[in-house]
């Protein structure tokens, strides 16, 4: 006897070929296919608004009021020059005045953390922007400069308390770096500057006696 199948999602997805028999169960999951798909589309939808927009409180940050530091290497300059851009059009954008951030360059993505180091315990910033290209090669040095880099990043801001934002492309090829140094949201510098004004918010607002 034949096992009668039962009503699924996956039903709805089985392909139907050329001259499949119009059983009741076809005639189902032709009836339901369009549903079906418009359920996915405004999922999809809804991911894409959630994934581009910031969120409620994140509309509300202004940068008035602190002060930041942008740390940022020279080496691949054509692109961190990218980042430094969005980070700027960041911060304008979230109201910091011209005079309420400060440029640092360095040779390298190496050199970055002891720069941010200095500058968060100089106690004249907020928060530190820390931007810079690493493109892998064909040797380990990738691997080298990209985790002493982090690691470098991550214990100033433990050791100062200040926030050190990592806005640092690591990437296998050229392509992928000038991917993430783009516009807006596509920008590791505005994302890590957006992300900046979020924190030193966070903090006054929670710790601030």
């Amino acid at each position: 006897m034949r096992k009668k199948c039962t009503f699924s999602p996956c039903c709805i997805l089985r392909p139907l070929g050329e001259g499949s028999p119009q059983t009741p169960n076809h005639i189902w999951q032709l009836a339901l296919r369009p549903l079906y798909s418009i359920r996915l589309n405004r999922h999809a939808q809804t991911l894409r608004s959630e994934n581009s927009q910031p969120a409620t409180e994140q509309k509300a940050l202004s940068a008035k009021g602190f002060r930041f530091a942008i740390v940022a290497s020279r080496w691949n300059d054509s692109i961190v020059s990218r980042l430094i851009d969005g980070a700027h059009d960041a911060l304008k954008e979230l109201s910091a005045d011209e005079n309420t951030f400060e440029i640092f360059r360095v040779p390298g993505s190496f050199e970055i953390p002891l720069c941010a180091l200095k500058a968060a315990e100089s106690g004249k910033f907020d928060a530190v922007i820390c931007l810079g290209v690493i493109i892998r090669g064909e040797t380990p040095h990738f691997d080298y400069i990209a985790t002493e880099t982090v690691r470098g990043i991550g214990e100033a801001a433990l050791k100062t308390g200040v926030p050190l934002l990592f806005g640092v492309i690591t990437a296998d090829n050229i392509d992928q770096a000038i991917d993430r140094a783009g516009e807006k949201l596509s920008n590791k510098g505005f994302e890590a500057a957006r992300a900046a004004v979020e924190l030193v918010n966070l903090y006054r607002k929670a710790f601030t006696k």
